[in-house]
């Protein structure tokens, strides 16, 4: 879920990408790729991304596509990887895998009605990071020499604290758990043409005067990826119950609700299972001629299909070259 009532309190602005220039962003992987994966299958024939042996790659259109955006702006990426599934979360997981084989169900309905346009929106639903597309973009980053973190558990965990800790600028993530997870500031949109969105969390710490455990809080309220919430805790409900019982223990004890887990919930936004940041190179110079063999060639994707992509990244490496020339 990623806590979207989250989007009724945070102060969220658009900011212009020449604002962002020079900076470091540690990425949600699995989430910048799933967004990314799913449009890809969802208006693309998957003859382009289907090898002779039938494995789907739809992920290494989806990378070269959305990569030179990054290097366009002059932003180095840090992609940052799942680690275990938190056991908080197992329902949450189990609740996705159950809508994703009721998506599949229909899919293969509508392909025997011959709906096309109904196949082609229920495919991109039913789409899963499998072992091969976790691996070939795990190579294809490499070839392109884009950072890597492996978190132990939660990506957008590893990628908050790094944030808070000042090892990059921003997060990078559409979930609004960022905020709980104490990422300053928190890049959104990144999939998306335009500017991308500027989450700030001191901003919407003031604007509604709470702390950030106080925030969390009202989180839980609400419900988050580890809970239900609370029946009639919408976003300004939770606010004011926080401050009026100075935090969530007190609006338990005062108004009586239950909240399963609620320490340990607390506990795993304030202090979430993460690595140290490894020493990590930011001058990125991409192998573009290897990583378009390893795209059209070894995985058979279609070259005409990736060849702007590719010819973005190789333009906006020889701009940054002349910039820094002048």
């Amino acid at each position: 879920m990623g806590n979207a009532a989250l989007r009724d309190l945070a102060v969220i602005e658009d900011v212009p990408f020449a604002d962002l220039e020079g900076s470091v962003v540690a990425v949600d992987a699995h989430n910048w790729l799933y967004r990314y994966l799913t449009t890809t299958v969802k208006w693309t024939s998957d003859d382009v991304y289907t090898t002779s042996e039938g494995e789907e790659v739809a992920n290494l259109v989806g990378i070269v596509q959305g990569l030179p955006k990054f290097f366009e702006h002059d932003l180095t990426p840090v992609f940052v990887f799942d680690g275990a599934v938190t056991d908080l979360k197992e329902d949450e997981v189990q609740e996705r895998r159950e809508k994703r084989e009721a998506a599949e169900e229909r899919l293969e309905e509508a392909r025997e009605a011959g709906d096309d346009i109904a196949a082609a929106r229920l495919e991109s639903r039913t789409q899963r990071l499998t072992e091969t597309i976790i691996e070939t973009t795990r190579e294809l980053l490499e070839l392109l020499d884009v950072p890597i973190v492996d978190a132990p558990a939660e990506g957008e965990a590893q990628a908050a604290v790094m944030a808070r800790r000042g090892d990059v600028d921003y997060a990078g993530t559409e979930d609004y758990d960022s905020l709980l997870f104490g990422a300053p500031l928190t890049l959104r949109q990144l999939t998306s043409k335009g500017n991308p969105e500027l989450m700030d969390l001191d901003a919407t710490l003031e604007k509604h005067d709470l702390t950030w455990e106080q925030l969390i809080d009202v989180a839980i309220l609400c419900g988050t990826d580890f809970n239900e919430g609370v029946s009639g805790y919408g976003p300004k409900t939770s606010v004011k119950a926080i401050r009026e019982h100075g935090d969530l223990w007190g609006v338990i004890e005062a108004e009586g609700v239950g909240v399963p887990n609620a320490d340990r919930i607390r506990d795993l936004f304030r202090d979430p299972p993460v690595t140290e940041t490894p020493d990590l190179d930011l001058d990125v110079s991409p192998d573009v001629d290897a990583a378009r063999t390893f795209v059209t060639e070894t995985w058979e994707v279609d070259p005409d299909e990736v060849a702007r992509g590719f010819q973005r990244i190789e333009d906006a490496q020889v701009q940054t070259g002349l910039d820094q020339w002048s």
